[in-house]
C-alpha cells in the first residue's frame, strides 16, 4: 500500500475543506481564498495542485462520488443472499435520489456530462448499476438489453433528482420519484420470469433453448458461425439439465 506523502495530506485537506464549504454554503462559497483559509494553506498551493477552482470542484466531486459508488458496490448482495434483484434495484434508485437531494450542489457538479466522461468514480457507479441490471436479467425479468436498461435507469434517476431540486423544499413531492421509478421499471421488466424446467434450472436455459431452435435462421451469421453458436447453446442446455 502506497505511503501517503505530505503532498497527499495537503491535497486531502484542501478537498475536505472545499467539500465542507460546498455542503454548508453552496458552490459560490468555494473560493480559493476561503478554501485556503479553511485548509490552513496558501492559495498558490491550490492552483499548483488543482489548476483552478473548476479543477478543485472536479476533485471534490470525484472524491464524494468515489465514496458513494464504493458504498453501493459494497452493498451488492452476494450469491448466497436470497435478495430479489428487482427490489435491490429499487433500493439503489432510492439511495441515489436521496443522495442527490441531500447534496444538491455536489450532485449538480457530479452530473455535469463534461466531468462524468473523465470520472473513474462515475464509471464505477455505472458498473454497479450494470451489475444490478445484469442480475435482474439473469432472473428472467428484463425485457430489453442490459446496456439500454442502464441508460434508461441512469437517465431517469438523474432527471428525477433535477426535477425535485427545482421545486421548493417545502412543496417537494418526493412520491414523484417513486412514480417515475415504477414507470421506468414497468417499461423494462417482464411481469413473470422466464419459465424454468425444474426448481434449479436458471432462466438462461429457457433462453438458450429458444435461440437454439432458431440459430440456423440467423442470416446475419455465416453457416460456420451458426454452427458454432448452436454448439455453444447445446453446451449451455446440456449443462443446465
Amino acid at each position: 500500500m502506497p505511503v501517503p506523502t505530505v503532498r497527499d495530506d495537503v491535497r486531502e485537506r484542501i478537498i475536505a475543506a472545499a467539500a465542507q464549504l460546498l455542503e454548508d454554503e453552496g458552490v459560490s462559497a468555494v473560493t480559493t481564498r476561503a478554501v485556503a483559509e479553511h485548509a490552513s494553506t496558501q492559495a498558490p498551493t491550490i492552483y499548483r495542485l488543482f489548476g483552478d477552482k473548476d479543477g478543485l470542484l472536479d476533485a471534490v466531486a470525484e472524491h464524494a462520488l468515489a465514496q458513494f459508488s464504493a458504498a453501493k458496490a459494497a452493498a451488492l448482495s452476494t450469491p448466497a443472499d436470497p435478495v430479489d434483484p428487482v427490489e435491490e434495484l429499487r433500493a439503489s434508485w432510492r439511495e441515489t435520489v436521496g443522495f442527490g437531494l441531500a447534496h444538491p450542489d455536489l450532485f449538480l457538479i457530479i452530473s455535469d456530462p463534461r466531468r462524468g466522461r473523465d470520472s473513474a468514480a462515475m464509471v464505477t457507479g455505472i458498473r454497479v448499476l450494470e451489475e444490478r441490471l445484469r442480475r435482474v436479467a439473469a432472473a428472467g425479468r428484463l425485457r430489453i438489453p442490459v446496456p439500454d436498461a442502464v441508460t434508461l435507469v441512469h437517465a431517469a434517476g438523474t432527471g428525477a433528482v433535477f426535477a425535485l431540486l427545482e421545486q421548493d423544499v417545502a412543496a417537494r413531492r418526493l412520491n414523484l420519484a417513486e412514480t417515475l421509478m415504477e414507470t421506468v421499471l414497468a417499461g423494462i421488466l417482464v411481469d413473470t420470469p422466464l419459465p424454468r424446467t425444474d426448481a434449479v434450472d436458471p432462466p438462461a436455459r429457457a433462453a438458450a433453448v429458444t435461440l437454439r431452435a432458431t440459430a440456423h435462421d440467423l442470416t446475419a451469421l455465416s453457416p460456420s458461425e451458426q454452427a458454432l453458436l448452436s454448439e455453444w447453446l447445446d453446451r449451455v442446455i446440456d449443462t443446465s439439465e
